[in-house]
């Protein structure tokens, strides 16, 4: 507990030393310490989520279904609902993306159904017994009440909350012939759905922790067109607006939710502002066979710039940017998803935008006809219980943090250099050591000069290539020559390249060490489409977030050292 200094046990003059002392490391080191609390509700401000004290909120979301045929979150038969609830952030989540079907909360005999008969009706018994001993005290609650137990317990382990219409009719999505897939389909009426919408912000205004509404997933079909869109997207914005002004609200485009492109023409035309937030998907199978028929640099190409230009444009028009549903087999085998997500990652780092995570899910009650369906993209293994890969959660925790934003101008502005396969970035121990890869709170800060030089933030030492292939990058200071320009290349760009005394080019690496080499660019022929670039994959990225300076700069003896060593061919 915090005492006065006059009731401290330490004297004043110690107690006004140690806040100078601290004060003066926080000087040499050029930062101030900014902790960001969360409070709701949320609002815009540009193309940022903020709280009520206008600092930055970023939400790093996983999805937890809740809109299939028995009409209960997943995984309640292996685990306690605040067990689960607890996992996801002990997991570093803040957020979970809770969908929900719309007959839910629009047909009174279906929501009235008690969870017991609801799975009964589907032969789930096994499940019951589960459900039973897990979580006794929804199963015979209707499924209405049951979804609000979750929420509530979501809310109460401090949880953030996005309810998200996912579909219309119970079961799984999403086709392009569901009937679920837009306005006027056989499962989808327009006027129900607001319906839907305002009845659920209306059942959850006074959850604070309900801090978003995305309003329909994956809009798609034969049906689907702009300007249907405008009409029934700008109507459920202001029905939910209207029913509950806290939660922000999420639109989602066309075609699956890959396409926001329209918004360039057309601005949506709301009676509020500071709500309104977009949404997208990608997965690696969004675009088909890209990642298994092309080049991995031309298909990363390829992905991300359609990614901005049908997406992530919003951005640059002063919106925030969710994507709501992204994903890999936690397996680790599937070698198109692996390439798909080294090139969404260094994209979702150098945007800086909001996501969700699908999913949460281990294992279903019922999918597909099948009992207990394995969910490979899930998080949690098949008893809900195991992380599935705790090496990938590991590697999306430097999108947990927000590069930049309000509230996190902790440092001047910079760059760190991103190694999306690893999810690590470019550090030094001290300067005599070799660059290597660590955690990107302890990443190096960089300028990228126009001349192409990457130079250590507040020093004259830049960043070289070795006269020979295969050897650590060096730190230099003589930052003129060819080895210190580093182009961006390929039609990834995410190459750093350089070149030798004698011309020959070269692109940063990482051995299997973590240390940073040059070796010869790797994929470059767009003809080859077997290769894998992502150990050269790098992404400079934008960053005020405060970073670590190694004392190293703050020594004579290091420098005098390296300097004997670079210019006199001995030790000192």
């Amino acid at each position: 507990m915090w005492k006065s200094p006059s009731s401290s046990s330490y004297p004043l003059n110690i107690s006004f030393f140690i806040i100078h002392l601290f004060l003066l490391l926080l000087i040499i080191n050029q930062h101030v310490v900014v902790v960001i609390v969360s409070s709701q509700p949320l609002y815009t401000n540009s193309r940022w989520i903020v709280n009520s004290k206008g600092q930055r909120v970023k939400l790093t979301c996983v999805n937890w279904v809740s809109h299939m045929d028995v009409m209960l979150a997943e995984g309640l038969n292996h685990q306690p609902i605040d067990a689960i609830s607890k996992s996801i952030i002990n997991m570093g989540f803040n957020c979970v993306r809770l969908t929900w079907p719309l007959y839910l909360f629009t047909n009174d005999s279906l929501s009235s159904i008690s969870v017991r008969q609801s799975f009964k009706n589907l032969g789930l018994f096994s499940s019951i017994l589960g459900l039973q001993a897990n979580n006794p005290s929804i199963v015979d609650l209707s499924v209405l009440d049951a979804y609000k137990a979750v929420v509530a317990s979501l809310a109460k382990n401090n949880v953030m909350i996005i309810l998200d219409n996912h579909i219309s009719k119970p079961g799984w999505c999403c086709s392009r012939f569901d009937g679920n897939g837009f306005f006027g389909d056989e499962y989808f009426d327009p006027h129900l759905w607001i319906q839907g919408l305002t009845k659920v912000a209306t059942t959850f205004k006074a959850t604070t922790n309900v801090v978003g509404m995305s309003l329909r997933n994956e809009l798609r079909g034969p049906l689907q067109n702009v300007d249907d869109w405008y009409r029934y997207m700008q109507k459920g914005a202001e029905a939910v607006h209207a029913a509950n002004s806290d939660v922000l609200i999420i639109l989602s485009g066309l075609s699956f939710d890959k396409d926001l492109s329209f918004l360039k023409q057309r601005p949506v035309n709301l009676t509020f502002s500071g709500k309104l937030v977009f949404e997208i998907h990608r997965y690696s199978f969004t675009d088909g066979d890209t990642w298994s028929a092309d080049n991995a640099n031309q298909a990363c190409g390829e992905v991300l710039n359609d990614m901005v230009s049908r997406g992530a444009f919003v951005l640059e028009q002063g919106y925030p940017l969710f994507v709501s549903e992204f994903g890999v087999d936690q397996r680790g085998t599937n070698v198109n998803d692996n390439m798909y997500f080294n090139c969404f990652l260094g994209l979702a780092a150098e945007l800086d935008f909001d996501w969700a995570l699908w999913t949460l899910v281990g294992s279903y009650y019922l999918r597909d006809g099948i009992v207990g369906l394995n969910e490979y993209y899930g998080i949690l293994d098949w008893n809900w219980f195991d992380i599935r890969n705790s090496s990938f959660l590991q590697r999306i925790s430097v999108i947990r943090t927000p590069f930049q934003g309000p509230g996190y101008a902790e440092t001047r502005p910079h760059k760190v250099i991103f190694h999306p396969m690893t999810g690590l970035c470019v550090q030094r121990t001290s300067l005599l050591q070799p660059l290597e890869l660590g955690p990107c709170s302890e990443a190096e800060a960089w300028s990228y000069a126009p001349a192409k030089a990457l130079i250590v933030l507040g020093t004259y030492f830049c960043l070289q290539a070795d006269d020979k292939l295969g050897q650590p990058a060096k730190l230099g200071m003589i930052c003129s020559d060819d080895s210190s320009k580093w182009d961006i290349i390929s039609d990834s760009k995410m190459h750093l390249s350089s070149k030798l005394q004698d011309a020959t080019s070269v692109c940063l690496d990482v051995d299997p060490n973590n240390v940073i080499v040059t070796q010869t660019c790797k994929c470059l022929n767009t003809n080859d489409t077997t290769c894998d670039p992502g150990s050269q994959w790098f992404k400079i990225i934008d960053s005020t977030r405060t970073t670590k300076i190694t004392k190293s700069f703050l020594q004579i003896k290091p420098i005098i050292q390296f300097l004997a060593r670079n210019f006199f061919g001995s030790y000192i």
